[in-house]
């Protein structure tokens, strides 16, 4: 088999001075390659050189990439947020466990993330057993676990009264969005102490800070998992285990959707009427970014917190108006 031709190992060895990465299967032309190269060197000509890369679709090893080597299993990641968030950490580097009780939407996000790169396991977060499955699943495929994200959850619609509300409807909410919590963050403790290392994160709410932002149900859940996520965090802590939780405001996904009976710009017309920071919107790729902060090595230092992405709603005090009495 003949060697490299020169001009051959002088591309791999720009490829890796400089850090820009093409997958295998992906083929570009020399020139390009040059040009991109050239346009690098050249500070002056540094964003356009990155710009240039971007647009041929050629990824490359930045140092950002913030979750290299990293493995993470993501629970409720079929779809919103979850969804989201999954994709965002393997752009930084991550194998991803999606874990949902949606297997097809499931299997579509492992599909766009790459086989290589991710993998699918059917979970339902109150059953322990399956979620000891999702997290001995995740340590058998890629031999640990860095990262849980607690996400699975399920709202409610909001009905004024207390006396209307049944047992049933009340205990089911709690049952996916506190007792899920509680074994997902109880079966990644159990593969992280023995490594001395890991960081869980957790799906709270804005109602997690506040009264009258949600159900009884929803806003009992949250604030549960706020809590849980203190108390955790106190115990994990000497095992260099980070635990935090996200609350944000209301975002257009399909548990909003199903809570509200709203959708697409409807849904964000009656979110944004009640915001206090006007002029922007909530997105699923916010909550995703604050995710992808504390599971970085730049929140190496921050555990036991609720970081609010609300745009400052939480301190306003605002009623909604949920709970008031049609003949009061």
């Amino acid at each position: 088999m003949r060697g490299k031709s020169r001009k051959g190992r002088m591309e791999v060895e720009e490829t890796d001075r400089l850090g820009i990465h093409r997958e295998p299967k992906e083929r570009w032309g020399r020139a390009e390659f040059w040009r991109c190269v050239d346009l690098k060197r050249n500070k002056k000509h540094l964003r356009k050189g990155l710009e240039k890369i971007e647009m041929l679709g050629l990824p490359w090893n930045k140092e950002d990439r913030r979750l290299k080597g990293k493995i993470a299993l993501i629970t409720g990641a079929a779809s919103g947020v979850g969804e989201c968030t999954a994709k965002l950490f393997a752009e930084h580097g991550a194998k991803i466990v999606v874990a949902d009780v949606q297997d097809q939407l499931g299997q579509s996000v492992c599909d766009v993330i790459g086989s290589s790169n991710s993998k699918y396991v059917h979970c339902d977060v109150t059953n322990e057993e399956d979620v000891k499955n999702a997290v001995d699943t995740t340590v058998s495929a890629y031999g640990k676990l860095d990262i849980m994200f607690c996400n699975a959850g399920i709202a409610d619609p909001n009905k004024a009264r207390i006396m209307d509300v049944e047992k049933a409807d009340f205990q089911r909410l709690l049952d996916v969005n506190v007792l899920g919590v509680f074994l997902s963050m109880k079966h990644a403790a159990r593969v992280m102490v023995p490594a001395r290392a890991g960081s869980i994160i957790s799906m709270a709410s804005l109602a997690s800070n506040i009264g009258g932002a949600a159900s009884h149900a929803y806003c009992c859940s949250k604030h549960a998992v706020a809590g849980l996520t203190k108390n955790l965090a106190a115990e994990l802590g000497q095992f260099g285990i980070r635990v935090n939780c996200l609350s944000p405001y209301a975002i257009d996904t399909p548990l909003s959707t199903r809570s509200v009976g709203l959708k697409d710009e409807a849904l964000e017309n009656l979110v944004s009427s009640y915001a206090n920071l006007k002029g922007v919107t909530l997105k699923t790729d916010d909550v995703a970014n604050a995710a992808l902060f504390l599971v970085s090595e730049e929140a190496k230092y921050i555990s036991g917190q609720n970081l609010h992405i609300d745009g400052g709603l939480g301190i306003m005090n605002s009623s909604f108006g949920l709970f008031k009495y049609p003949d009061n």
